[in-house]
């Protein structure tokens, strides 16, 4: 039976960005397979210039992500609802490279970020045939990091543990995230199951001397809240 690892995914801030340049970085509404893997490569400890190390750990694992509308609060005995609101926030960046130019020497642009703000999210990651990089090991380094893990951007730290427990068995993901209450969200699989409304979405990263990122299909789901 396939095997997942639960990922939890909450903190004040979240930005998933998209394709962008410095003068605006938009965010996805939910964690993108490039923002996935820069989360699972830093715990593991694999450097952003490892093309190999990140291209194994690309072929190792599969994501589905499920949009929380509510977090689980064991402290306070009940669960929390979650709103999430995309804001932009305001910079200015020296030599900063545009849409639609080159950076010019001493020149400061303006630039926006989005950001999401109180979002939660759960994602199952399931691994792939023929692995080099097994669940085991992604269990170990998020109850470890090599590097400090963030939600998307350095400025959006994490405000609770990555991972409730080890690998556990589903018949697939849709039904392992049935399992991490509290449920009833969207879901953005990348396997079909009957999906009638597939999406594309750039978020791939192809890995060489320059950042670039091809496109991959995407399936929405609704999933029922559980009784």
């Amino acid at each position: 039976m396939p095997r997942f690892l639960i990922l939890r995914l909450d903190g004040p801030m979240q930005a998933w960005g998209t394709h962008t340049f410095e003068d605006f970085r938009p965010s996805n509404l939910f964690p993108t397979r490039s923002g996935l893997l820069g989360l699972l490569g830093a715990c593991l400890g694999v450097d952003r210039h490892d093309h190999a190390g990140l291209e194994q750990l690309a072929a190792s694992v599969e994501f589905t992500v499920r949009v929380d509308r509510s977090v689980l609060r064991p402290e306070a005995g009940k669960s929390v609802t979650k709103a999430a609101v995309k804001l932009p926030d305001y910079h200015t960046v020296i030599e900063a490279r545009r849409a639609n130019r080159l950076p010019k020497k001493g020149e400061t642009i303006q630039s926006w970020r989005e950001y999401l703000f109180d979002a939660a999210f759960t994602v199952a990651i399931s691994e792939k045939s023929n692995a080099s990089v097994t669940l085991e090991a992604i269990a170990q380094a998020l109850r470890r990091p090599c590097f400090t893990p963030v939600l998307g951007r350095r400025a959006c730290p994490i405000a609770r543990p990555l991972m409730d427990g080890g690998p556990i068995e589903a018949t697939d993901a849709k039904t392992a995230l049935t399992n991490a209450l509290p449920t009833g969200g969207m879901i953005y699989a990348e396997s079909e199951w009957g999906s009638e409304q597939p999406m594309r979405i750039r978020d791939v990263p192809m890995h060489g001397r320059h950042r670039q990122f091809g496109t991959r299909q995407v399936y929405v789901h609704k999933e029922e809240p559980c009784s």
